[in-house]
C-alpha cells in the first residue's frame, strides 16, 4: 500500500532568456556589432594618440563625423535586433558595406595607401567568408580591393612632423604593428566564435539524428502493435466461442476452471480495446494539476501491482503540467522498474523547481551496474530475463518529446534514483 506525506516547500520562479538571442541571424549581426564596437574604440584611440602623441594636424570634422556615423549605425542596429524579423544575407552585406565606407573615409584623411592601418580592410572580408555566401564574399572582396585602389590615387597625404629626431619610418612601422594586432584580436575572437557556433550546430545535428531514428523505431513499434491488436482479435474471439461450448458440455469439476479461462480471454479483450482507444488519443495531451495526476498515476498502479509498496511525498503546491496516455504508461513503466529492484518500498517525490516538475523515484535495489548505466534506455536492451527493453526506452521518448527529460543515477547510501523532469505548463 501506499502512504502520502505532503511536504511545506516552494520555490521561486526565474523566467527564461529572450528567443531573440538564439536565432542564427541576430546571433551573426549580434556578433559584428560587438566588433564593430571594438573598432569604434580602436579608431577613436589611434586618433587621440596621432593628436596628442604624434601631434598631427588632420582634419579632425569629417573623420570624427565618419565614427559617429558608424556609432550611429551600430545604435540603430541594436535597436533593429530587438525585432523578429530574421537578419537575411544582404542585411549582413550593408552592414559589412558602411564598415568599409568609413574606414574609407578615415584612410582617405590620414595618408591613403600609405597608413599602416589599410591592412584593416581585410577584417570585413574575413567576416563576411565566415558568415556570407560565396557571392557576396566576392563582391566585399572586389569592394575593398576597389577601395584600396583608390586610396592609391587619391587621398590627403599625412602631415610632416617638425621633430627631426623622430624616425617617420619608426613611426610608420609602429602602426603597422598596432594595426597587426588589432587585427590578430579581432580574428582571433571571430574564429573562435565561429568554431564555437560550428561545435553547437553539429550536436544539434548529432541529437537531431538520434532522435529520428528513435521516432522511427517507436513508429515502427506502433505499427506493430496496432498489427498484432488487430489480428489477436480472431483467435481470441474463437477461444469465446469454444469456452462457451465447453461450458454447456463439461462436467462440474471443470466449470471453474473455464470460468476462469474465459474471464482472462475477456480481459484480453479489454486490453487490446484499450490499446486501440489510446492509439487515437495519444495525441491529444491536457493540463492537469500535478497533485490529481501523480494521485491518479499511483491509485492505478496500485491497482495493477496491488503488491507493490512506496512512500509518497510531494510538495504542498504542484504546478500544472501537459499530461496524456503515453505519459501514464511512461510514468507506470517507471514505478515498474523501481518496484522490480527490491521488494522493498519505493519512495517517490515529487517537488515543483523553477519551471520545472521533477519526480523521483528511489529503489532500495543494488543499484545500476557499469553497463546498465552505459545502455539504460536503449531499445531492446533489459536485464531482466522476461524483459522486452522497451519499457525504460519509450519512456524515455514520451517525456522527452514533451520537453522533458529522464535521468538515472546510483545514490551513495544504495539503490538508484529515476528522476523525472517535466516542464510545468506554460513554461517556455
Amino acid at each position: 500500500m501506499g502512504r502520502i506525506i505532503r511536504n511545506k516547500r516552494r520555490f521561486d520562479y526565474n523566467p527564461p532568456m529572450n528567443i531573440l538571442s538564439s536565432l542564427p541571424g541576430h546571433i551573426q549581426l549580434r556578433r559584428l556589432v560587438t566588433l564593430r564596437s571594438l573598432a569604434i574604440a580602436a579608431q577613436l584611440l589611434a586618433l587621440w594618440l596621432a593628436w596628442r602623441t604624434l601631434h598631427l594636424e588632420l582634419s579632425w570634422i569629417p573623420m570624427l563625423m565618419g565614427i559617429g556615423g558608424l556609432a550611429a549605425v551600430n545604435l540603430l542596429t541594436l535597436l533593429r535586433l530587438r525585432s523578429m524579423r530574421p537578419v537575411t544575407n544582404s542585411e549582413m552585406f550593408a552592414q559589412l558595406v558602411a564598415d568599409v565606407l568609413v574606414l574609407s573615409l578615415l584612410l582617405y584623411y590620414s595618408g591613403g595607401s600609405t597608413n599602416p592601418f589599410v591592412s584593416l580592410y581585410l577584417l570585413p572580408l574575413v567576416v563576411s567568408a565566415a558568415t556570407l555566401p560565396a557571392s557576396y564574399t566576392w563582391g566585399m572582396a572586389a569592394l575593398t580591393t576597389a577601395c584600396y585602389s583608390w586610396l592609391m590615387i587619391y587621398h590627403m597625404p599625412l602631415p610632416q612632423r617638425d621633430m627631426e629626431m623622430d624616425n617617420p619610418f619608426n613611426v610608420h612601422v609602429l602602426g603597422m604593428w598596432m594595426g597587426f594586432v588589432f587585427s590578430a584580436m579581432v580574428v582571433a575572437s571571430f574564429v573562435v566564435w565561429m568554431a564555437k557556433a560550428v561545435r553547437s550546430r553539429d550536436q544539434l545535428l548529432s541529437e537531431v539524428r538520434e532522435e529520428i531514428l528513435r521516432n522511427e523505431r517507436i513508429v515502427a513499434l506502433g505499427t506493430q502493435a496496432a498489427g498484432a491488436a488487430h489480428e489477436l482479435g480472431t483467435p481470441l474471439s474463437t477461444m469465446a466461442v469454444v469456452i462457451n461450448e465447453l461450458e454447456s458440455t463439461a462436467p462440474k469439476e471443470m466449470q471453474e476452471s473455464l470460468a476462469l479461462l474465459d474471464e482472462q480471454v475477456r480481459l484480453c479483450r479489454r486490453i487490446l480495446d484499450k490499446m486501440m482507444v489510446n492509439a487515437q488519443d495519444s495525441g491529444a495531451s491536457r493540463i492537469q494539476d500535478a497533485h490529481e495526476f501523480m494521485a491518479e498515476v499511483l491509485d492505478e498502479w496500485q491497482l495493477l501491482r496491488p503488491t507493490a509498496h512506496y512512500d509518497y511525498h510531494e510538495d504542498q503546491h504542484l504546478p500544472a503540467i501537459s499530461v496524456d496516455i503515453t505519459l501514464r504508461a511512461a510514468l507506470m513503466n517507471l514505478l515498474n522498474n523501481a518496484a522490480d529492484a527490491s521488494g522493498l518500498p519505493v519512495d517517490i517525490d515529487a517537488r515543483c523547481d523553477d519551471d520545472r516538475f521533477i519526480i523521483e523515484i528511489r529503489d532500495q535495489g543494488p543499484g545500476l551496474s557499469e553497463e546498465v548505466t552505459l545502455k539504460a534506455g536503449s531499445a531492446f536492451f533489459t536485464t531482466k530475463p522476461e524483459g522486452r527493453g522497451l519499457g525504460l526506452f519509450l519512456a524515455n521518448a514520451t517525456v522527452e518529446r514533451m520537453g522533458g527529460a529522464v535521468r538515472l543515477y546510483n545514490r551513495e547510501g544504495g539503490g538508484a534514483t529515476t528522476e523525472i523532469i517535466l516542464p510545468i505548463a506554460g513554461a517556455p
